[in-house]
């Protein structure tokens, strides 16, 4: 059976349930991953909060739906689609917070991990 397709006005991310997924970032799985499925999800970065280097093992797209999500090669604010192919490296933070909408086709491969 299908899955139903869930509509949310702009900005109204409180709304949905969130969970942790890194220190400082809280994830809503739209759709988890499963068999040869990739997984889909919308972020939420508090101000400040970062994801550690980590390389992807398949594609992963990102769109910016609010606030400004960062890495090594700039800064993306609303609206920005960003693009990672197989095999790239960086690491994500964002300044001011964030929320984006994200396609892992697999997960990825965490390279270095922060103390706090």
């Amino acid at each position: 059976m299908p899955e139903t397709t869930r509509f949310l006005s702009a900005g109204n991310w409180n709304a949905l349930a969130f969970e942790p997924f890194r220190q400082g970032v809280d994830i809503h799985w739209i759709h988890r991953f499963a068999a040869d499925a990739p997984g889909v999800a919308l972020l939420r970065y508090q101000p400040g909060a970062s994801v550690p280097r980590h390389r992807h093992a398949g594609l992963e797209t990102i769109l910016v739906l609010d606030g400004e999500q960062s890495d090594e090669a700039g800064d993306y604010g609303p609206g920005s689609f960003i693009v990672n192919a197989e095999g790239s490296q960086h690491s994500v933070w964002s300044r001011p917070g964030c929320v984006v909408l994200i396609q892992w086709q697999t997960p990825v491969i965490i390279l270095e991990e922060t103390s706090s």
